[in-house]
């Protein structure tokens, strides 16, 4: 009978980590053209599917990801842990999208002050820049001229002085 040790045990947690943060950067990576309120809960379910874990052996407080547990027994039809993965997988999705709806609602008043006083603030800079012009002539020519062209650049040799 061949246990697993505690440093096993830890081991596969850490290299299955190490995976799952590597699926959730190409996750990040595929939905980054998308708009940024569809964008932002489906990284969150990602990372819930990913990282939640399943309790698999209660006497020796054993876990295992729900998403492996889930397609395992569903795929070999062994164990009976497939509804308490669902159900786990169930409440940590629901408890994500209950925080980040939270911190996109504390997000969403600041964001909008901030775009109101970047464009105040734009708007200002346009009204400055325009009141320090010097005079220019109206854009209706009284006379009829065309307006003088700008003068061309210089094309005279500059000699170094020795």
């Amino acid at each position: 009978m061949n246990v697993m040790n505690e440093n096993d045990y830890l081991l596969a947690w850490g290299l299955y980590a190490f995976a799952a943060f590597g699926c959730l950067m190409v996750a990040f990576k595929l939905t980054g053209w998308m708009w940024r309120w569809l964008r932002e809960p489906l990284r969150v379910i990602v990372a819930v599917v990913l990282f939640s874990p399943t309790i698999i052996d209660p006497v020796k407080e054993k876990f295992a990801p729900a998403v492996a547990i889930t397609a395992l027994d569903l795929a070999f039809k062994v164990g009976s842990n497939v509804w308490r993965a669902l159900s786990d997988l169930a409440m940590y999705a629901m408890i994500a999208l209950g925080v980040y709806i939270v911190f996109a609602l504390i997000r969403w008043p600041i964001e909008r002050g901030r775009r109101a006083r970047v464009a105040l603030a734009a708007e200002q800079a346009a009204a400055v820049k325009a009141d320090d012009q010097p005079y220019a002539p109206a854009d209706d020519n009284r006379y009829g001229r065309k307006p003088a062209p700008p003068p061309a650049p210089s094309r005279a040799r500059v000699e170094p002085r020795l």
